[in-house]
């Protein structure tokens, strides 16, 4: 009977011990949760954790995501100071700029030399450059510090794509390429304003880089949880390699160095698709010309 009882006493202490520690690895478990949820949502705080009944563990994630926590305020900070300093150069340069391309019109009516004439294109082309950087810059650095928010709403795409499409219409017959707008039935989740300046950034790229004589066409595809918007030219192509750094801000490819543009415009598309829920996609290889994709959510 003793040993019964012994044998009791000991299952009953070591089912103790086994829900005692299942107690404790919940409640680990629950803290750790609450902590990270915390710091996910940005409200994490160490002082709202006593240090002195945490575990390490505890206490290691704690230090962790304080230090987390340091790096995106002071990165945010670095962010809103960038934001404001080119807000600055904006705002001072625009008077300057404004100046260069009169004067350089008023010249290019003077009486001049051939070479006199192509320096007055030639200010001109370079003012106009600086201006579109300047411009670009504001616009990329005010979306990536949320100070332009997108408004992303349900609607058709046909109207947006039609007033892109009739902005480089003139350029399109400049240079004698064909602007075919296909099908362009479809629906998404989008901020009109922006995407139609994200697609514009394609077109405009699309007739710099194809050369005369060829085609541009632009298109919407629906798919499943997505509908795209896409521009089809028949340029040159993007080598496999190159085509993941063409998103990147200031990236010109080896042979791009002699087309106009800044190498900026890219980079805000992606910034604009991110900002919606989309992304953007290329398609392309040598001599076959490329494909760029602009994929919006469909709500």
């Amino acid at each position: 009977m003793t040993g019964w009882i012994a044998a009791g006493v000991m299952l009953a202490a070591a089912v103790g011990v086994v829900l005692g520690e299942r107690w404790r690895s919940a409640r680990l478990i629950q803290r750790l949760d609450a902590m990270l949820t915390a710091a996910m949502e940005g409200e994490f705080s160490e002082a709202s954790f006593d240090e002195s009944r945490l575990s390490a563990l505890e206490s290691r994630l704690a230090r962790y995501l304080a230090a987390s926590a340091l790096s995106a305020r002071n990165l945010q900070a670095q962010k809103d100071q960038i934001s404001a300093l080119i807000s600055d150069i904006s705002h001072q340069t625009r008077t300057p700029v404004a100046n260069l391309q009169l004067y350089s019109q008023l010249l290019a009516e003077q009486p001049l030399t051939p070479q006199g004439r192509r320096c007055a294109q030639a200010i001109s082309a370079q003012s106009e450059k600086l201006q579109t950087l300047i411009e670009a810059l504001v616009k990329s650095s005010r979306l990536e510090t949320g100070i332009l928010a997108l408004h992303p709403e349900p609607g058709p795409l046909a109207p947006m794509v039609a007033r892109a499409a009739a902005q480089y219409a003139p350029k399109a017959r400049e240079n004698q390429i064909r602007l075919t707008v296909g099908p362009t039935e479809g629906e998404a989740l989008f901020d009109p304003k922006w995407t139609e300046e994200a697609l514009c950034n394609l077109l405009d790229n699309a007739l710099k880089y194809t050369p005369d004589g060829g085609s541009v066409t632009v298109e919407v595809r629906p798919y499943e949880m997505f509908t795209a918007v896409c521009v089809q030219d028949t340029g040159p192509g993007i080598p496999e390699e190159e085509q993941a750094k063409i998103f990147g801000r200031f990236y010109r490819a080896p042979g791009a160095y002699q087309a106009e543009g800044v190498g900026i415009g890219l980079y805000l598309t992606r910034q604009i698709a991110a900002g919606q829920g989309g992304y953007i996609r290329v398609n392309s290889a040598p001599g076959q010309g490329s494909r760029f994709s602009l994929y919006l959510p469909r709500g």
